[in-house]
């Protein structure tokens, strides 16, 4: 039987992690069989770029944090070696360093997570991760949005044209 100061060890590791999740805009379970230290060392770095957490934990201790904090319907997912990645920022740019890491790593991954509290699953985190960052979707919408003022400035500036050429502008009814 493991002695009291070992169970109180793992109890505050418990403790913590489950205040990590609370914490978390994002927590990913994956499987990471198959990946070399190399892999391994390049994807933890591209995760800390963008302030996310890689760990491998013990299922027995993810299993109880996730319990302590909460969140229930990751439990299936806790069989097998399960690296845990967690981010209090943002959610979108680990998810695409992971799939992306998916994509050319066969035997690694995504197991299920929790995205702003919702428990997800795998597929559905690959959804998101395939959408385009913020920046390039407000870049999209600012573009239309600069498409239709020039569309209107360029109506407007013909409408000048015609008046001070003399011309009649005609009229326009709408349905």
């Amino acid at each position: 039987m493991a002695s009291e100061k070992i169970l109180n060890q793992k109890k505050e590791e418990v403790t913590k992690l489950a205040n990590e999740m609370k914490e978390a805009k994002l927590i990913l379970l994956t499987d990471y069989r198959g990946i070399n230290v190399e892999n391994v060392t390049n994807l933890r770095a591209d995760l800390r770029k963008c302030n996310t957490k890689y760990s491998v934990i013990k299922n027995n201790i993810t299993r109880r944090a996730l319990q302590e904090a909460g969140i229930e319907g990751l439990e299936a997912n806790l069989e097998g070696p399960t690296a845990v990645i967690m981010s209090n920022e943002d959610y979108l740019e680990p998810s695409k360093i992971i799939y992306n890491f998916t994509k050319n790593n066969d035997y690694y991954k995504i197991k299920a997570g929790v995205i702003d509290g919702k428990v997800m699953s795998a597929e559905e985190i690959i959804t998101l991760a395939k959408l385009p960052s913020k920046e390039t979707l407000l870049s999209m919408l600012a573009g239309a949005l600069l498409a239709n003022i020039s569309k209107f400035a360029v109506a407007l500036d013909q409408v000048r044209i015609q008046k001070e050429s003399g011309a009649e502008v005609p009229e326009t009814t709408e349905a």
